[in-house]
């Protein structure tokens, strides 16, 4: 009669201290792991499909601007008409539906800088480097009359933004300083300044009732009402 044994070392498994990682035995014999490639192989394709399902997939790309395009902004009544200004001045009207531009017009000389519609949806407004605000009609000019805009006001700074408010008739700029304008004046209602550091970007929060911005700078993010 014969007798075998099994006899493991404790050192091969049991730890040292707690703090010690617990031992797991592995035989890594090909002859006993015969699924191990397909499972590989399925977690690897579910993983790509999962990618690719919660990935943003690109629809079109609106060719057309001769620059680069600096600033954009949306048309607060119809969700198909986008408008964009390019670094030459150039100011674009896209037809999302369409995919294609509707209207293109020289705003600027230099940069454009930032582009708003008004609450209506009837006009925009442009700044550029050029140091100064133009309101234009959304629609085009009529046959014979030509492209000009409807209000332009120079300023003496160079502005980086604007934003008009979403239920009154008044806009904001920003530059060395943010000026609150009257639609219906060439002189700003009221100008904030904070220091030396230049706004690069203003908003109108459209929850509040108030005068409320969101400024926009180099180092900070500043908020006045």
């Amino acid at each position: 009669m014969k007798v075998k044994m099994l006899s493991r070392n404790p050192d091969h498994y049991v730890r040292e201290t707690k703090l010690d990682l617990q031992r797991v035995p592995r035989n890594y014999d090909p002859a006993l792991h015969p699924f191990e490639v397909p499972r590989e192989y399925t977690r690897a394709l579910n993983a790509v499909k999962l990618e690719r399902v919660f990935a943003k997939p690109f629809l079109t790309s609106l060719d057309g601007h001769r620059d680069g395009v600096n600033c954009m902004a949306k048309h607060p009544k119809s969700l198909s008409t986008v408008l964009s200004g390019a670094c030459d001045g150039e100011v674009r009207i896209w037809n999302l539906t369409k995919r294609e531009c509707i209207r293109t017009l020289q705003a600027h000389e230099g940069f454009v800088r930032g582009i708003c519609t008004d609450f209506c949806g009837t006009s925009f407004f442009t700044v550029g480097d050029d140091k100064t605000v133009k309101q234009w009609k959304m629609d085009g000019p009529e046959y014979g009359e030509e492209e000009e805009p409807l209000h332009t006001i120079l300023g003496k700074t160079v502005y980086t933004g604007i934003d008009h408010h979403w239920k009154k008739d008044i806009f904001a700029t920003c530059g060395q300083q943010v000026d609150i304008w009257d639609e219906q004046r060439t002189s700003p209602i009221c100008s904030m300044t904070w220091g030396l550091d230049s706004i690069s970007s203003v908003k109108f929060n459209p929850i509040e009732v108030m005068f409320f911005l969101i400024l926009y700078s180099k180092l900070s993010v500043n908020i006045a009402y």
